[in-house]
This record gives C-alpha cells, sequence and structure tokens, in this order.
C-alpha cells in the first residue's frame, strides 16, 4: 500500500490541529485524473473550516454538512497545481505529464503529495507562462471574483469600487474588472495601496484615513470581497447611483456556476495574455502549514499564500 504525506485536520481549532502525518495514496478512477501536488493555497475557506468560525445560527446545518466534531474531509486545501501522474482508462483531456490547476469545490484533499480529481471536475492545463506557485493563486480568488462581477453585470465605462482590493478575491476582481473596461476604485489599507495601483486601479482609498461613503463620488458597482462581517456595517448605499448595485462574496454560494472548468481555462487564457497578474505574499514549505495558517488568520495578507509541496 503506497503512502503519502498529507496535512490532517484533527478537530475543529485554531492553526495547532493541523497535522502533518503519512496516508494511503489515492488511485484513479476510470473518469479520474492522479495529480502529483506541486503547490497548494491557504484560503479563507480553508481557515473558516477549519476554525469552524461560522454565525452561531450556523451551526448545526454546518456540523452536520462539514463533520460534527472534525471536518468529515479531514485533508482540507481547496486549490492545487502540479503535474498529472496517472489517468482513468476513459480520460481522454489529459496526458501523464500535463502540468494542471484545479479547484476541488469543497471536497478539498490539496494539502497533500497526491490527489485524484474528475476529468470533468475544475481542472485545466496551466498556463504556460506561470510556475506552479503563480498556477495555484489564480482558481480561488480568480473564479469568485468572475462569478461575482458577471453576476452583476458588470459593463464597461462603470465606475466600480473593489472594497478589500488586495486581498485573494480583490487582487482578481480589479484586474477583471479592468479588463471589462470600467473605472476602478481600489478600497484597502495604508500597506497595500502601491500593490493595488500596480494592479491597475484607477483610483485609490485608503480605508484607514478615508470613508468612501462620506464622498460625493457615486458608483455603479461596489462590489465587497472581504464579507459582510466586515462590510455589513457600511452605509453603502449612500455611495451608489440611483441603479447602482452592491453585491458581496456572502450573497450566494456560487457553488459549481463559479467554479468549473470553463471559467478556468478563461482565467488560463487572460494570465496568458497578461491581463491577471497571480498576487502572492508568501510561500510556506507543507510542513509549515501551522505557520501558514497562523498568517492567515490574522486577516492581513496580500492576494495569496502558498503553500509547496515536494
Amino acid at each position: 500500500m503506497e503512502k503519502m504525506k498529507a496535512v490532517i485536520c484533527t478537530k475543529y481549532g485554531p492553526p495547532e490541529v493541523l497535522q502533518v502525518r503519512e496516508v494511503e495514496t489515492p488511485q484513479p478512477k476510470d473518469n479520474e485524473v492522479m495529480v502529483k501536488i506541486h503547490a497548494t493555497s491557504v484560503t479563507a475557506s480553508d481557515c473558516i473550516i477549519r476554525g469552524f468560525k461560522l454565525p452561531v445560527s450556523m451551526w448545526i446545518p454546518a456540523r452536520l454538512a462539514l463533520g460534527l466534531t472534525r471536518p468529515r474531509k479531514a485533508i482540507l486545501g481547496l486549490v492545487l497545481s502540479g503535474e498529472i501522474e496517472k489517468t482513468g482508462e476513459n480520460v481522454t483531456q489529459f496526458k501523464k505529464g500535463d502540468k494542471v490547476f484545479a479547484h476541488t469545490l469543497f471536497q478539498f484533499g490539496a494539502y497533500a503529495e497526491y490527489i485524484c480529481v474528475r476529468e470533468a471536475s475544475a481542472i485545466a492545463l496551466m498556463p504556460f507562462n506561470a510556475s506552479f506557485e503563480e498556477a495555484v493563486a489564480i482558481p480561488f480568488g480568480g473564479t469568485l471574483a468572475l462569478y461575482y462581477l458577471e453576476k452583476a453585470n458588470i459593463q464597461k465605462g462603470q465606475k466600480v469600487l473593489i472594497y478589500g482590493a488586495s486581498g485573494a478575491i480583490g487582487t482578481s476582481a480589479v484586474q477583471l474588472a479592468r479588463h471589462f473596461g470600467a473605472e476602478v476604485t481600489g478600497m484597502c489599507s495604508t500597506a497595500n495601496l502601491d500593490l493595488v495601483r500596480s494592479l491597475g486601479a484607477d483610483i485609490l482609498i485608503d480605508y484607514t484615513k478615508e470613508d468612501f461613503t462620506d464622498s460625493r463620488k457615486q458608483y455603479d458597482l461596489i462590489f465587497d470581497a472581504v464579507g459582510k462581517k466586515k462590510s455589513s456595517h457600511l452605509p453603502y448605499k449612500k455611495a451608489l447611483n440611483p441603479n447602482g448595485k452592491f453585491i458581496s462574496v456572502d450573497d450566494d454560494s456560487p457553488g459549481k456556476r463559479a467554479v468549473c472548468k470553463a471559467n478556468l481555462i478563461i482565467l488560463k487564457e487572460l494570465t496568458e495574455k497578461g491581463i491577471l497578474k497571480p498576487v502572492i505574499d508568501k510561500i510556506y514549505p507543507l510542513d509549515q502549514i501551522v505557520d501558514a495558517h497562523r498568517y492567515v488568520d490574522k486577516g492581513h495578507k496580500k492576494g495569496n499564500v502558498i503553500i509547496t509541496v515536494k
């Protein structure tokens, strides 16, 4: 029986509940590919599940869905990049050696040396101009930013405010909104102004010094890229045009509507054209996964925190 290294979430709690252990190496079914993982990422969703950081009203249904005392999916990790190691008998789109990136859509499993995913799931060839670390910085924030901007029917020439422009979703949203032809205002802290400017924001707002709702500027779209836990107190309606829209990453659970092969291919092509640039804050090896989760828990990361798997 072949073994591999993986990070196991032993129970809900602080980063220290994560432990590197040896587990059985998965083998692909007929419609699956086996990926040798080179990189993964510590996303906000991984930290929410690990720490069970959910509203009290959601505790019972969440524990029934995710697991009572610990995650039912013991190996966390939503996104990955790596190489195809094996293919199932019915697989036609990939071959051994292909470099791919993927989003597991709450099947998790990316905090490991190997994973098996369905060929039809959200997996695609990596951008040819991206490293494994850069490629894995695309799927989480990229798919969500793309989904919500399209859901808001973003249009060329609109004035768009990205609230939380320096996070994984926000950095993708700034670049995608620019790609769609909008005038982009990026809102972030003082330390992240240069980063957001470099991504193409036309106007910058330092939320530590300025309240955007106090200005006379009106927006066609305000996109909350951090969640209503931080944005719910904002009187954002004051800053919207009469027909303006406010949309938040907490508005719904996009699921397969956002995380799909088609969207990964769109993001791949935009990356290859230089329109979308992955943003990486820090890179940790797999055996420092606890430190990486501690850092993300602080809530100040810029873009993505990457884990290398070797």
